[in-house]
């Protein structure tokens, strides 16, 4: 008998949950690179499907289900989803509670209590909180196949989330954006620094980097920062 994929597997229909997205999204992916790429894309993924792979996440645009673009105050840019039963979520760098805390995750809360060490109490894996305030938690491939990290890479994602990341940073709001790592920076042509932006780049979060130069994560202070600004600029800051 066949196993049931896991709950958080994705099981096709990419265009249907494309559009279900609120409407400026869609619109964001409206043009005709986006539009056909998504339609590539969707070929792809039911191609892999039928042929027994096991894809992650359940839900691929998350990110982009519960927050506006003229919303977004703080943009964090991960790499792909993880490739586990039960860890991604279509958050970048968040799992569900019931899962145990990724080393990145892990990293990331410990620079938190770093920065905060008499305000911030111990934390839920599920970062949806962040979301609610503001902040786009996006990956630029979103989608991965199981136990085979960036498997999905160069399969046209890049130019799906090059759209998005550029109509953000277009978006006249204020906004920070959290670069960690060199392929999250490699965007940072698509973010025009101004008064409307705040660009921060660091080591990625990563056991293998966290604690490296040339800017080590761990000491960051990115998490102050981006609230400074933020306040600054008359936003509310982040309750991390």
């Amino acid at each position: 008998m066949l196993k049931p994929p896991p709950q958080n597997a994705y099981t096709g229909e990419l265009l249907a949950q494309l559009a279900a997205l609120p409407l400026p999204w869609q619109n964001v992916l409206h043009d005709t690179q986006a539009r056909d790429t998504l339609t590539k894309l969707n070929a792809f993924l039911s191609q892999r499907l039928a042929q027994g792979a096991t894809i992650f996440p359940a839900r691929p645009f998350r990110a982009l289900q519960d927050l506006l673009p003229e919303k977004v105050h703080v943009v964090v840019l991960g790499q792909d989803p993880y490739h586990g039963p039960g860890q991604a979520q279509g958050l970048a760098f968040s799992v569900p509670d019931t899962c145990p805390c990724p080393p990145s995750l892990r990293n990331i809360f410990t620079e938190l209590l770093r920065e905060y060490p008499d305000r911030l109490t111990v934390q839920s894996h599920d970062l949806n909180r962040w979301v609610e305030q503001g902040v786009l938690l996006l990956n630029t491939v979103l989608t991965v196949e199981s136990g085979l990290a960036a498997s999905h890479a160069r399969k046209g994602w890049e130019v799906v989330t090059d759209a998005l990341i550029g109509h953000v940073a277009h978006c006249p709001q204020p906004k920070v954006f959290m670069l960690w790592g060199n392929h999250a920076q490699q965007k940072r042509a698509l973010i025009a620094q101004g008064s409307n932006n705040l660009v921060l780049c660091a080591n990625h979060p990563s056991p293998l980097s966290a604690r490296r130069p040339p800017v080590p994560f761990i000491g960051c202070d990115h998490f102050i920062e981006a609230n400074r600004w933020l306040q600054a600029n008359g936003v509310a800051p982040i309750d991390w």
